[in-house]
């Protein structure tokens, strides 16, 4: 088995397939080779699990290794001219 970080932060591109949460903790491991999967839970709703593609999880635009903090956002009237 592949020794896998615990906590998991899905990446703002990720959400729409993340039922809008962000934040997981690794459940375990199912299958082999291509066909291996991970199941994570999200920290928020320990009842919202997804079983994730190994090689999908390894997609640093889609999912980071640990619990990442949310990106500061620009708001609407920031950074433009009035």
């Amino acid at each position: 088995m592949i020794k896998l970080p615990d906590a998991w932060t899905a990446q703002p591109e990720r959400a729409h397939r993340s039922g809008g949460y962000r934040h997981f903790a690794l459940l375990g491991q199912r299958g082999r080779g291509r066909e291996r999967t991970v199941e994570l839970e999200a920290v928020l709703d320990p009842g919202y699990r997804l079983l994730v593609p190994l090689v999908e999880l390894r997609d640093r635009q889609a999912w980071q290794p640990g619990w990442q903090r949310l990106p500061q956002e620009q708001g609407p009237s920031e950074g433009t001219a009035h």
